[in-house]
């Protein structure tokens, strides 16, 4: 009889649990993805193999959030049914403890536990990496994708670039700012009309202006505005872009793109700095919130018994406080990430305390009821 209890319980959480992982991910993560892709598709004249492998790279950093909250839900569905149906007192009165019945609950949340480490150790911060590749690659193949009406181009290393118009590859109200290493302005060009084509090797953008007026700054006086030289115009001006100034300005990688082991090995290259308390609090996000789904068992299961109810709506509703709750700490310590004295990396571990004191404190109440 015990086997049978396991697997009905355990069949009908995870079951659930899935669905509640395919809704979650379409409609409050991918449905935002693709509202978002929406402006590449429509105005950078983007391939959609593009859209789609964005969306597949995505897919990872959702399911770290959409698969505990699922099955954070599925449990809070599952037991909410079983205790207005009184099929936990039909159990109770067989002689099955609370805590048996718990444990196929306990058995699938540890195994999502482990998957979601797995996403969050490798598989997430590959797909990073890969996306950044594919937006290089993208770059490299259709450059004219990254230039907008409208919007600063700010992709390219030491430029600035501002286009009032766009059709096809030729542009109207060019303003090009041209900044050295520190930021200062160096030139600005604006033209009337210029035209953007990538060199037939690949290797850069030439962008051709016409009607080109400049306004140069003194090489050894760039914060001097009274040593501005206007007045000077051209007919025709070329720039040429290299396009290996995208990787230059994207910078360094973020710790995100890192795998676990990654991250391990460059801990020790960054001791004492701003940036280990960084890589402590990111690597320590990757196993505490791993330990979501376990956290969120114990806390569901009795919440749902003490609900009785067997309505989705309300299931969610308790659902939805629990998830904040829980990511709010996340966000948090993300926001002071690089603040030692504010402990990131313990604070990630707050919510997994919490819920699992709780839960274990609530179960041992309704056993003893």
């Amino acid at each position: 009889m015990i086997n049978l209890i396991d697997r009905y319980v355990g069949r009908a959480v995870l079951v659930t649990a899935l669905y509640g992982v395919a809704v979650l991910s379409l409609v409050l993560v991918l449905g935002n993805i693709f509202k978002e892709l929406l402006d590449l598709l429509i105005n950078r004249d983007v391939p959609f193999k593009y859209v789609l492998l964005f969306m597949l790279y995505v897919l990872p950093f959702s399911l770290a959030f959409t698969v505990p909250w699922g099955f954070l839900t599925a449990v809070l569905l599952i037991f909410g049914r079983m205790s207005a149906d009184n099929e936990m007192i039909a159990l109770r009165a067989c002689g099955v403890s609370l805590f048996r019945v718990c444990m196929p609950v306990l058995a699938v949340g540890v195994l999502l536990s482990l998957f979601t480490f797995w996403i969050n150790a490798r598989v997430a911060p590959r797909a990073e990496a890969a996306m950044r590749e594919a937006i290089t690659a993208m770059a490299r193949s259709n450059p004219a994708a990254l230039f907008v009406p409208d919007e600063v181009v700010d992709q390219f290393e030491g430029r600035k670039i501002f286009l009032g118009g766009k059709d096809g590859n030729n542009l109207s109200e060019v303003t090009v700012v041209e900044t050295d290493d520190k930021g200062w302005i160096r030139q600005i060009i604006h033209a009337q009309r210029g035209s953007i084509e990538p060199e037939e090797g690949g290797g850069q953008i030439v962008l051709t202006l016409e009607d080109a007026r400049f306004e140069q700054r003194d090489p050894e006086r760039l914060h001097d505005l009274a040593a501005i030289r206007h007045g000077i115009s051209v007919a025709e001006a070329t720039v040429n872009i290299p396009l290996d100034d995208l990787a230059a300005a994207a910078g360094e990688r973020p710790l995100r793109s890192y795998t676990l082991s990654e991250l391990a090995e460059r801990l020790g290259g960054v001791s004492g700095t701003a940036r280990e308390t960084a890589v402590r609090t990111e690597m320590s996000k990757r196993f505490s919130m791993s330990m979501a789904c376990v956290a969120f068992a114990l806390i569901a299961m009795p919440l749902g018994i003490t609900a009785q109810r067997k309505e989705t709506s309300v299931g969610f509703a308790i659902s939805l406080a629990l998830a904040f709750g829980y990511f709010f700490f996340v966000v948090l310590a993300e926001m002071v990430r690089n603040d030692a004295g504010a402990f990131p990396y313990l604070l990630l571990w707050v919510p997994n305390i919490l819920f699992i004191g709780i839960g274990t404190w609530l179960l041992l109440r309704l056993d003893h009821r």
